[in-house]
C-alpha cells in the first residue's frame, strides 16, 4: 500500500476515534467515615465555553448522586465574558451548599464565578480580581460592554451579601479605594488579607484538608472530578485562536488537494480539520446536529457542482458550510474573524497554486477541457480560398449581392462589391474573407 495512502488512514482513523471516545471521567473518593457527600470541581486555566459544558454535567451529576457540598477550586486568568456569565448561572441555581477556593488566582471573570458561590476561601498566596472587560486585541471593550459586566459584577457581589463596591473597583479602574492602598487608575486585586478584611472571602486555608476541615467536612466522602479526555480536547479546540487554525487548515487542505490526483494527504488534513472543529464544538454544547446537517448538505452542494454546470449550487455549498459554522461558533466576533483568517489563506493559497501548477490537476482535469483543434493537428472550421485571389471568371447566376460564379469550371459561393450583377457577366475575385468571396464585375 502507498505511504501516501497509509498516512490519510491514519488521519482518518484518529477523525473516527476522537468521535468514539466515550464521555467517561475519573473519580476519586475518600471515605472518612462521614455521611455527607462532597464534590471537588476545578476551573483552570481559561474560563471558555468548553470549561461551562464541563461544570454543567459536573454540577448535575453532584445533585444526581445527592452531593451534600460542591467546592470549585479556582485557577484561572479569566476569559470568555459570555462564559463565565452561563457558568455564573449554573452555579446561582444549584440548591446546595457551594464553595470557592482559590488556588492560585481568580481574576476576571474567574472573581465573577467566585463571587456567585456561598463561601469563598484562599491559599495564602492566591490573588482575587483584575476584572476590567478587554477585547481580543488587548484593548479595553466599549462602554455598553463595561457598563454591563460593571453591573453584572456588583449584582454578584449583592447576592452573596457582599459589598459591591469591591466588586465595582475590581471592574471599573477610576474607583479609588485608599484604605486597601490599591494603585490609582488600576483595577482592584484583593489578597488574601484584603479579602478578610473587606468580607470577599471567609478564610485562608493551606491546603484542601485543612479547608474541609473550616467547613466542617473534614470527615465526608470527597469526590474529586476531573474533564473527560473529551472535554479536554473541545476547551482545546474551541479556544478562538485554535478555531482560525483548524478552519485555515481545513481550507488550505481542500484546495491543495483539488489540484492533487486522488484523494491524499492534504485533503485528509482538511477533513480531520473539520471534523476536529465541530467535534470540540459538539463536545462543548455549541453544536447540534443542525449544524451538522447544515455542514453535510453543504459538502454535497459543492460535490454536485463538479456535475452540475452554473455554479450555484457551489456558492449555495459554501453558503451552507459558513453558515454551519457560525451556528457552531460561541462568539459571532471571534467566528468571523476565524473564517476571515481561513479565506484569506485560501484565496491565497489558490491564487499561488493557479499561477504555479494551473488548472490541469488534480480534480481540474476531469472537469475542465484541456484539448484544443488547432490547424497545426489538422482540425480546419472553414476552407480558406486565397488561391482564388485573381482569378477571372463567370456569374453563374445573377449576384443580388451574392450569388455562384464559375472560376475554371468550379462553382464557388461569392458575393459582389456591393452592386447588382446579371447573369454571364465577367468577374474577377479581389478579396477572400474566410469563407466569404468577393468578386468585381469587369
Amino acid at each position: 500500500m502507498p505511504k501516501k495512502r497509509l498516512i490519510s488512514y491514519f488521519f482518518l482513523f484518529i477523525a473516527i476515534f476522537l468521535f468514539l471516545i466515550p464521555y467517561t471521567s475519573h473519580i476519586y473518593a475518600d471515605d472518612q467515615g462521614g455521611g455527607k457527600t462532597v464534590y471537588i470541581i476545578p476551573i483552570k486555566n481559561d474560563v471558555e465555553r468548553g470549561l461551562e459544558a464541563f461544570l454543567s454535567r459536573t454540577t448535575k451529576e453532584a445533585l444526581e448522586n445527592g452531593a451534600d457540598h460542591i467546592i470549585f477550586e479556582i485557577d484561572t486568568p479569566g476569559g470568555s465574558v459570555a462564559a463565565a456569565d452561563n457558568i455564573g448561572t449554573i452555579i446561582a441555581n444549584l440548591e446546595i451548599p457551594t464553595t470557592s477556593y482559590i488556588i492560585s488566582q481568580a481574576l476576571s471573570a474567574g472573581s465573577y464565578i467566585a463571587l456567585h458561590t456561598d463561601t469563598i476561601y484562599m491559599t495564602p498566596r492566591a490573588t482575587m480580581g483584575a476584572s476590567g472587560v478587554i477585547t481580543g486585541d488587548g484593548n479595553a471593550a466599549d462602554k455598553k460592554a463595561q457598563s454591563a459586566w460593571l453591573k453584572a459584577m456588583t449584582s454578584a457581589a449583592e447576592a452573596g451579601g457582599r459589598d459591591p463596591l469591591y466588586a465595582a473597583a475590581m471592574a471599573d479602574s477610576s474607583i479609588d479605594l485608599p484604605e486597601l492602598d490599591a494603585p490609582k487608575g488600576e483595577f482592584l486585586t484583593l489578597t488574601p488579607q484584603e479579602a478578610l478584611q473587606v468580607g470577599y472571602a471567609e478564610g485562608i486555608t493551606s491546603d484542601r484538608t485543612e479547608l474541609l476541615y473550616e467547613l466542617g467536612l473534614s470527615k465526608s466522602i470527597v469526590v474529586e472530578k476531573e474533564p473527560t479526555i473529551a472535554e479536554n480536547i473541545a476547551r482545546f479546540i474551541t479556544n478562538p485562536i485554535v478555531v482560525s487554525i483548524l478552519l485555515s487548515l481545513a481550507g488550505l487542505g481542500l484546495v491543495v488537494e483539488l489540484y492533487s490526483p486522488g484523494f491524499g494527504v492534504p485533503g485528509t488534513i482538511g477533513l480531520v480539520s473539520l471534523v476536529l472543529f465541530f467535534y470540540g464544538h459538539v463536545v462543548a454544547g455549541l453544536a447540534g446536529m443542525e449544524a451538522i446537517i447544515i455542514l453535510l448538505i453543504g459538502l454535497a452542494l459543492i460535490i454536485a457542482e463538479f456535475f452540475v454546470p452554473g455554479g450555484i449550487l457551489g456558492l449555495l455549498g459554501v453558503g451552507a458550510i459558513i453558515a454551519s459554522l457560525f451556528i457552531s461558533g460561541a462568539n459571532i466576533a471571534d467566528m468571523t474573524m476565524s473564517i476571515a483568517i481561513a479565506l484569506i489563506v485560501v484565496i491565497v493559497a489558490s491564487v499561488i497554486l493557479f499561477r504555479r501548477i494551473g488548472l490541469d490537476k488534480g480534480v481540474f482535469r476531469h472537469v475542465i477541457l484541456k484539448e484544443s483543434t488547432t490547424t497545426e493537428l489538422g482540425y480546419v472550421s472553414n476552407e480558406n480560398r486565397l488561391d482564388l485571389i485573381g482569378m477571372e471568371g463567370f456569374t453563374a447566376t445573377a449576384l443580388r449581392p451574392s450569388g455562384v460564379a464559375v472560376f475554371g469550371g468550379e462553382r464557388v459561393d461569392v458575393v459582389s462589391e456591393g452592386s447588382f450583377v446579371e447573369i454571364n457577366q465577367p468577374v474577377k475575385v479581389v478579396k477572400v474573407e474566410g469563407v466569404r468571396v468577393v468578386v468585381r464585375e469587369l
